[in-house]
């Protein structure tokens, strides 16, 4: 490789890590408990709690339905969705169909009683997804966040690159312990960083598709449902005392995809559904499968099937890239396996912000003679 086109990469990594570095280490230390967010959630809850009748029929979903908005006067069905391992079913309902997410409530409902189920509250969780997600910024933070990706993306790649003359020099793998402490940290920085790459490739990209949640199904609504709304142009947005059997919207559901389990249901107006259908949202039931969502599009006013679409490829994305992020399909052994990798790249982030810093100091003679046999480290610049 040419000095020149070195130079040039080297720019590319330097810049690309030195802005991004600092938010991606905030990414990566809370991303490590968030990996767990399952069993700290199952740790924490004190409650313990039990079906009102273990045995007992469970309750239709109109019921269920009824008391939601019963509880809620002039509220509007936004979203049922239910416990995988539980008998409960949890009703979003708000003041409009397009309400804003600050303006939705959400509660749980034992479905063998009806009785409401104490919310869970994990503060210190919550928190700390909402700073992982978008720093309390919205989607504005959102897509920030996802900036900071594409960068990290580049200074790996770029890192690669440098990577591979340097690697000439030196056996793989190699620590210069004999050297000096800045040395020593850049070979186990570039070391842990060639560890660390493929799967941090793979979860830098996954976050980035995961930042574009809202355009994703902004664009799904607008491109993807749009046919289904013509004919009804005339109507509006059913209210709640006009729409059919949520319980026979279901069963229409399910009788189209038998093979499929129910997830959740979308209300008409709603993010997830048109103006005019319940979108009966039903799931694989393989370890893969269970991510990749089916929508039944069922007309809210008659309760017949309409149509069954799967969704397009760019929505399967997003599905998908959510478990992948955090390493939620594969059981406690893949979580473990992520959770070390996390600090591994904690390391390397850190040790990078140390070696660009220990940089700007007055070096002795030993480091600069040896500069020439050092590349710039791959994911912070050194």
């Amino acid at each position: 490789m040419q000095q020149r086109t070195i130079r040039v990469w080297s720019g590319i990594h330097k810049w690309t890590s030195l802005i991004c570095t600092a938010f991606i280490l905030m990414l990566c230390i809370t991303g490590l408990p968030l990996i767990f967010h399952d069993e700290i959630d199952e740790a924490l809850d004190t409650q313990q709690w039990q079906p009102a009748n273990p045995n007992g029929e469970l309750l239709p979903l109109d019921r269920i339905l009824s008391i939601a908005l019963e509880s809620q006067p002039g509220g509007t069905p936004l979203f049922m969705s239910f416990d995988k391992e539980r008998p409960v079913v949890n009703v979003t309902t708000g003041p409009s169909p397009g309400a804003a997410a600050g303006d939705m409530h959400f509660a749980s409902y034992d479905r063998t009683s009806g009785e409401t189920v104490p919310a869970h509250e994990n503060g210190v969780m919550d928190f700390i997804l909402q700073l992982h997600t978008d720093m309390f910024l919205g989607l504005p933070g959102m897509l920030f966040l996802g900036a900071m990706g594409v960068l990290l993306f580049l200074a790996i790649v770029s890192g690669v690159v440098l990577y591979a003359p340097f690697m000439r020099k030196l056996d793989f793998g190699t620590v210069r312990k004999s050297k000096t402490r800045r040395i020593k940290w850049l070979d186990y920085h570039n070391l842990l960083g060639v560890i660390t790459i493929a799967w941090l490739a793979v979860v830098t990209l996954t976050g980035v598709v995961n930042t574009l949640s809202t355009p994703i199904l902004d664009t799904w609504r607008e491109q993807s449902l749009a046919d289904l709304a013509q004919g009804y142009d005339d109507q509006s947005v059913p209210d709640p005392g006009e729409m059919a059997s949520l319980d026979s919207a279901v069963n229409e559901a399910v009788k189209a995809a038998p093979d499929k389990t129910l997830q959740f249901v979308a209300f008409p107006g709603g993010m997830w559904s048109t103006d005019f259908h319940y979108a009966v949202f039903l799931h694989g039931n393989t370890s893969l499968t269970q991510h990749l969502i089916t929508p039944a599009l069922i007309s809210a006013r008659t309760g017949e099937f309409t149509a069954m679409r799967e969704m397009p490829w760019y929505v399967k994305t997003l599905a998908l890239s959510g478990p992948l992020h955090f390493g939620d399909y594969g059981g406690l052994p893949l979580k473990i396996l992520w959770a070390v990798l996390d600090v591994l790249t904690i390391v390397v982030l850190g040790s990078g912000l140390y070696l660009w810093a220990s940089r700007r100091r007055p070096v002795t003679s030993e480091i600069r003679d040896s500069r020439e046999a050092n590349s710039p480290s791959l994911t912070a610049t050194s």
